[in-house]
């Protein structure tokens, strides 16, 4: 199983294709379980570990890229264009780094994410603008 590191440099197919292949091991040992035929019962552990991670990787692109469209000038950049966005972990600066493109590869936006910042106390407050605040900067193009 890969790092933290690099399961968040893979490409977003290949991690679905490793939570595939993942879940398909837990399934396979959690049978060998039940039917006594499983010798070592910490790989049940070690592989619903990794599909917490790989699920988690997941979740964070996801949050990254909501998070950039709640920004009010990017969505009106957004709004009419058929545009596609990724969401790449920047280290130096801890935080998801988007962009989105439009169907040319042509650079619309970019936003910086910060998913670590504490969130808003009550339910109220965070749908009022808790997307908003983890935005640390972002630039329009055009």
């Amino acid at each position: 199983m890969a790092n933290i590191v690099e399961l968040r440099e893979m490409s977003g197919d290949k991690l679905r294709e490793l939570l595939e292949n993942a879940r398909e091991e837990m399934f396979n040992l959690r049978f060998q379980q039940a039917t006594a035929q499983l010798d070592d019962v910490s790989q049940i552990r070690h592989v619903r570990r990794e599909v917490a991670q790989l699920e988690t990787v997941l979740r964070m692109r996801q949050l990254a890229k909501d998070a950039a469209v709640a920004q009010p000038e990017i969505a009106n950049v957004l709004t009419g264009n058929i545009w596609r966005a990724t969401a790449r972990f920047n280290y130096e600066d801890s935080a998801w780094r988007v962009e989105f493109v439009d169907e040319d590869n042509k650079e619309l936006a970019t936003a910086v994410v910060n998913l670590n910042k504490t969130k808003s106390k009550g339910r109220r407050a965070r749908k009022a603008g808790a997307m908003q605040e983890l935005i640390t900067s972002y630039t329009v193009a055009g």
